[in-house]
């Protein structure tokens, strides 16, 4: 692998909806975080989706005091997915960052993502369980869900994770782009990884923390979310394998006939 020799450009890319208790400090951590250590130049990019609470008040009034924060905003409520496309299309970085809005993971994990990127790595997962099997505060119902998804990834991608429905995923920004990603809600974690397996593109995955918040607390993910995560990746299994079965058209003879030079 090769390893970065200048400084490149890392856009972290956060979505909110109704974060106004964690947007503020979440926003500090991550403009704290030095990545110029690690060969990174930074950029923040928020997109405030649609909250009807002080979210996107709080980001406009951090941003004014931190230059590298960029706001763009949706007139409704659209979904995580949503938010990251549109975050991607203001990101101007080298590479992207997925991070949430809430408090759940740790930014002092960023060097370990960072490191394995500036090694070389096309995508980079930060896996809740390579440090425990089940982190802090995670309910069992959501390890089950977590496991189901990961192996069900890895059995239909080929994928080597432990960690499907992880926040912290970084790719080239470049490879982000080109997948083309449609999914609007928390479908996005099995949408992506599916497009990122079905190209053979390798997952390296680095051990982070994670401090699981309550629903109480503003955690938005459901049980309903894991059969449509389910579904996402059955989805672009079955989108694959039409694909790689369609034959490519061969010319007929009488167009062979027809461009022979002769």
């Amino acid at each position: 692998m090769n390893t970065l020799k200048c400084s490149v450009r890392l856009s972290i890319l956060i979505p909110a909806y109704q974060e106004q208790a964690t947007i503020a400090e979440v926003l500090r951590r991550v403009a704290a975080v030095p990545t110029e250590a690690h060969g990174f130049d930074k950029e923040i990019v928020v997109c405030d989706d649609g909250s009807t609470d002080d979210t996107l008040a709080i980001v406009d009034a951090v941003a004014r005091e931190v230059p590298c924060i960029t706001v763009v905003k949706h007139d409704r409520n659209r979904g995580k997915g949503a938010s990251i496309r549109t975050c991607l299309r203001a990101a101007t970085g080298d590479y992207c960052l997925v991070q949430d809005a809430d408090l759940e993971y740790d930014v002092t994990d960023y060097p370990s993502i960072l490191s394995a990127l500036a090694q070389g790595a096309d995508v980079v997962y930060g896996s809740r369980f390579l440090r425990r099997r089940i982190p802090q505060g995670m309910q069992l119902p959501n390890w089950i869900c977590n496991h189901i998804l990961t192996t069900t990834s890895n059995l239909l991608f080929g994928t080597h994770i432990t960690d499907e429905a992880t926040c912290f995923k970084a790719f080239r920004t470049p490879l982000l782009r080109d997948l083309k990603l449609e999914c609007d809600s928390f479908d996005f974690c099995p949408e992506v990884t599916a497009k990122v397996g079905a190209r053979g593109i390798a997952i390296v995955e680095v051990p982070i923390g994670y401090h699981a918040r309550t629903h109480a607390e503003g955690k938005k993910i459901h049980w309903v979310h894991g059969f449509q995560a389910l579904w996402a990746l059955l989805k672009y299994r079955a989108i694959t394998w039409s694909e790689q079965a369609t034959p490519r058209l061969q010319p007929s003879s009488d167009a062979e006939v027809m461009n022979d030079p002769r």
